[in-house]
């Protein structure tokens, strides 16, 4: 008998060890399942790509498809996201700045999930749409799915829609949104930039959330929590030559109320406001600069942000507002005015919200009251 078992622990281990190699003898090496042939994106599915195992709405991700997240999220009416990214083998990210987003690869993939939880009737979570952008060679494509009701599939669509949302909150209310699923111009609104390639002015699309600054910080991984930056370099997604940002040029979470009110709001205006409000971008003809670095220095930083810088075109506004920003008076605060509207001749962000974000709303209330009043 004994003689039986240590033979069948011989076979065991013999197979087990077998496994582990291929038959020439070579490490056996797991390989990702994921396929993105840039000849054939966007496909018309999200199940396509292969991103994810098991049932698609579980959103686990495959084999080195690598979950991230930003220090502050921008507010998109309360939904919640999950965000990945992939890129292919032996290639790798490059290190373009802690307040520029690292450069991806040709044939890398940005994947970002936007979901609600307890959904009414059912309490049920519910995904609405996955956002893709998708590197080519001629520069970043954008690629929206849209989940089905039955929750197994999301189809390609850029047209843009609206789907109605009843849910309970973190404080058991009851919310409602028409939340808007955005189409490909306003995907472009928000992710454009201008670059001189060249010689010449063109237009390039540009990712907003894989900056260093807002990577910065531990992530619980799987098996481990750990600095962002350092997990991608371990993956191979990032080339080893850079240094961490510094904590100066590093943003948090503006929900962490242990921090400053002061980098708190500069993180919130970063995150939600600078994509279109710094140079090149989308509204760079205004005077308000709110990129992270352009906000902290003693000289500008103040002014960057809008504190004592007189308004224009205002003819359709309340004649009060005459700057951007009035220390300790919000009535006479044009930021506070427009980040506390859904009206959508007057509200900022131009798209990605059609609720007042009350947090956000309270945390630059707060700030604006901090200031000392203009000389």
């Amino acid at each position: 008998m004994k003689r039986n078992y240590l033979l069948l622990l011989s076979v065991f281990f013999s197979f087990l060890f077998s496994c582990s190699k291929s038959d020439d003898g070579e490490e056996y090496v797991p390989v990702s399942p994921v396929t993105v042939d840039l000849s054939q994106v966007p496909y018309p599915k999200l199940s396509d790509y292969k991103f994810f195992e098991g049932d698609l709405k579980n959103l686990s991700p495959s084999l080195n498809v690598l979950p991230y997240k930003p220090a502050s999220s921008l507010f998109s009416d309360y939904a919640h996201k999950k965000r990945f990214v992939w890129m292919p083998t032996g290639n790798k990210a490059t290190f373009n700045g802690d307040e520029n987003a690292l450069e991806l690869p040709v044939g890398a993939a940005l994947i970002k999930n936007f979901f609600y939880e307890n959904v009414q009737p059912s309490n049920d979570t519910k995904i609405i749409e996955t956002r893709l952008m998708i590197r080519k060679t001629t520069g970043w494509i954008f690629a929206n799915y849209v989940w089905n009701e039955e929750q197994t599939e999301a189809y390609f669509d850029l047209n843009g829609s609206t789907v109605p949302i009843v849910w309970k909150d973190e404080n058991n209310q009851i919310k409602t949104v028409a939340y808007r699923i955005p189409n490909e111009v306003q995907c472009i609104t928000c992710h454009k930039a201008r670059a001189t390639v060249n010689g010449e002015s063109v237009t390039v699309y540009t990712p907003i959330g894989i900056k260093p600054q807002n990577l910065n910080f531990n992530y619980d991984f799987e098996n481990e929590s750990k600095n962002q930056l350092l997990k991608w370099r371990e993956q191979g997604y990032l080339e080893s030559d850079f240094n961490l940002p510094s904590d100066e040029n590093t943003t948090i979470d503006y929900e962490d109320t242990s921090k400053s009110i002061e980098l708190r709001a500069r993180s919130y205006v970063d995150i939600n406001c600078s994509h279109c409000h710094q140079n090149d971008r989308h509204c760079d003809y205004r005077p308000m600069r709110f990129a992270f670095y352009e906000t902290g220095n003693a000289t500008n930083g103040l002014t960057n942000m809008g504190v004592c810088v007189n308004t224009s075109d205002i003819q359709d506004f309340p004649v009060q507002l005459d700057k951007v920003v009035t220390p300790q008076d919000i009535n006479r605060s044009m930021l506070f005015y427009r980040i506390n509207t859904t009206n959508e001749s007057y509200r900022m962000p131009l798209h990605g919200r059609t609720l007042i974000h009350t947090e956000g709303v309270l945390l630059i209330k707060d700030w604006i009251n901090s200031l000392h009043n203009c000389e």
